[in-house]
């Protein structure tokens, strides 16, 4: 199966603002309700602000099977922390030599936002590693124009999503954790690079 992946700002000149809106409303992630939230009420106005870029991910009938959101951000990861150092040379040439308190700063592509639309679909659905393809794919082509190697996300520490993410198809390696103040749930920080 052959899925297109749209970035937002298509989507928009496309349709205008309202239709996409509507396109969105139809988006659903029962297990990840924060997700949905922020595909219905935030994708637009992240974009139009330039804090996020979402990709939308169609099958051939033009359902939104899946989306990922992209940001480029600093990320702190701790020298000698990775057990890798095929891992641990590529940070050091990617963050240029910049080091705080023992610890890289890189400049990377975060994942701020990735999940697949459970609603009811006419046509095939996504796999999470075929979603994950669409990632790669967009940042591939970013690479290629301004550089830039490393890829991190944070998630929720659950196993299936770990499991998932280190699978071999995705190779992502845990870097550190981060804890929430507001709701106190825990991140596992994530990253690979490409």
């Amino acid at each position: 199966m052959a899925f297109s992946t749209f970035n937002i700002f298509d989507l928009l000149e496309a349709g205008g603002a309202d239709k996409l809106a509507k396109l969105l409303s139809g988006f659903s992630c029962p297990v990840n309700p924060e997700i949905e939230r922020f595909v219905v009420q935030n994708a637009i106005d992240f974009a139009r602000r330039k804090i996020s870029i979402s990709y939308f991910v169609l099958n051939s009938l033009y359902e939104i099977v899946g989306f990922f959101a992209l940001t480029h951000k600093p990320a702190f990861a701790d020298i000698g922390a990775l057990g890798s150092k095929t891992l641990e040379k590529k940070l050091e040439r990617y963050c240029g030599g910049y080091r705080v308190d023992n610890r890289y700063l890189i400049s990377a592509f975060l994942i701020a936002q990735f999940g697949k639309n459970l609603s009811p679909l006419s046509g095939e659905a996504i796999s999470g590693n075929e979603l994950m393809d669409c990632v790669f794919e967009a940042l591939y082509d970013v690479q290629r124009r301004i550089g830039g190697g490393i890829i991190f996300l944070e998630c929720e520490n659950k196993e299936k999503l770990l499991a998932f993410y280190q699978n071999t198809h995705n190779r992502f390696v845990q870097y550190g954790r981060r804890r929430d103040l507001n709701t106190n749930t825990e991140y596992i920080q994530l990253l690979r690079a490409f």
